[in-house]
């Protein structure tokens, strides 16, 4: 079986990048749609159509409802149409990229992600993931190209709340322990094939990152100033994480992570807050070494991520919500099915409890 990597056309990471955009679209289109919401249209919109200023290129922006939602891609798809637009650009964070890579795929269009923020790996994926009106996951939308380019101004990054750097570094916990997992199942990862030693080499470096610049990255964007090990964690949280989980493979993290969807405690949550935990939780379903536990669940508790329940808001009827959280982790074409072993409901369950537990103990 042939060994597939995927990755953006090109990638762009710097500060200060934003204001370059007319340029690094050039050879892209002419007439980009920008879509993003209101708030980060206040931060970026005045430096985006200064870019474009005395250009024979135009750029028209249209507000993002704020869901990855079939309706609200086919609204997008209608104004990209009716505008006659030759590109779409999607500016801000994980479900807006979704949503203008989804659009751009029904439209024949290239597309192009800026990240206001560092939350999740979604920029540089081949992949939307598309979610019911109410948040609640529907599809993996696969794509058959990834972006055609990924433009991360770090400066804007840094401005976010840190929180947010953090929530990336959740979901970029889970990238070498999925693709491990994936590559001793012989699974096949969204990328198609086998997982590539070029896969696992950046998983692994995505994680050596996090531990070395993690905490760093942190305290800096706490100050909204771009250091080194802020460029670092962009890059790990962006590009490192974002191949390596499409080409490496998904497994029981990001299940379980659709699994806490389904019930309502969670919503306050960011994607890679759940996917942190999640992470822990399939460490206990492979009953991987304490040493191994203890390094992940000391670097959650140094950039504040749950590694209990309660921090995930789930205080009341446990019992009954884990099952619903299990039962859904489980569900037909779920990514916990590329374990090297075969995952049950029960199994999650008591996964949950024991990921729980451990976390209220070293909490203590």
């Amino acid at each position: 079986m042939a060994r597939i990597v995927n990755s953006p056309g090109k990638y762009i990471q710097g500060k200060g990048e934003l204001a370059k955009i007319k340029d690094h679209l050039a050879g892209v289109g002419k007439s980009p749609l920008v879509i993003a919401d209101e708030f980060v249209q206040s931060i970026t919109k005045d430096i985006v159509e200064g870019s474009y200023a005395d250009s024979d290129a135009s750029v028209a922006f249209e507000t993002f409802g704020g869901e990855c939602s079939k309706p609200e891609i086919n609204r997008l798809r209608d104004v990209v149409e009716a505008g006659g637009h030759d590109v779409v650009v999607g500016i801000g964070g994980g479900k807006t990229h979704d949503t203008a890579k989804a659009v751009a795929y029904y439209t024949h269009k290239p597309v192009v992600v800026v990240p206001t923020i560092a939350s999740t790996d979604a920029p540089c994926s081949a992949l939307s993931v598309v979610y019911t009106e109410d948040g609640m996951f529907d599809e993996y939308l696969l794509l058959p190209k990834n972006p055609d380019i990924v433009l991360v101004d770090t400066q804007i990054v840094a401005n976010a709340p840190a929180r947010l750097l953090v929530a990336g570094i959740g979901d970029a916990l889970a990238t070498l322990f999925e693709a491990r997992a994936c590559e001793a199942a012989n699974g096949v990862p969204m990328a198609g094939g086998q997982v590539s030693k070029a896969a696992m080499a950046l998983a692994e470096l995505c994680y050596d990152t996090l531990l070395e610049d993690g905490l760093k990255a942190k305290l800096a964007v706490e100050q909204n100033v771009v250091t080194e090990a802020v460029e670092n964690i962009v890059e790990a949280n962006t590009y490192l994480s974002g191949i390596g989980f499409e080409s490496g493979g998904l497994a029981a993290a990001h299940a379980i992570h659709n699994g806490f969807t389904v019930i309502d405690d969670c919503h306050q949550l960011y994607h890679g807050e759940k996917v942190a935990f999640g992470t822990l939780v399939q460490l206990v379903l492979e009953n991987s070494p304490l040493e191994e536990m203890d390094e992940v669940i000391e670097l959650c508790l140094g950039l504040g991520l749950p590694v209990t329940l309660e921090e995930m808001g789930i205080k009341e009827n446990i019992a009954d919500k884990m099952r619903q959280v299990a039962e859904a982790s489980c569900a037909e074409g779920e990514t916990i099915h590329n374990m090297p072993f075969p995952v049950t409901p029960d199994d999650v369950y008591a996964a949950i409890l024991t990921a729980d537990a451990l976390g209220r103990q070293y909490r203590a």
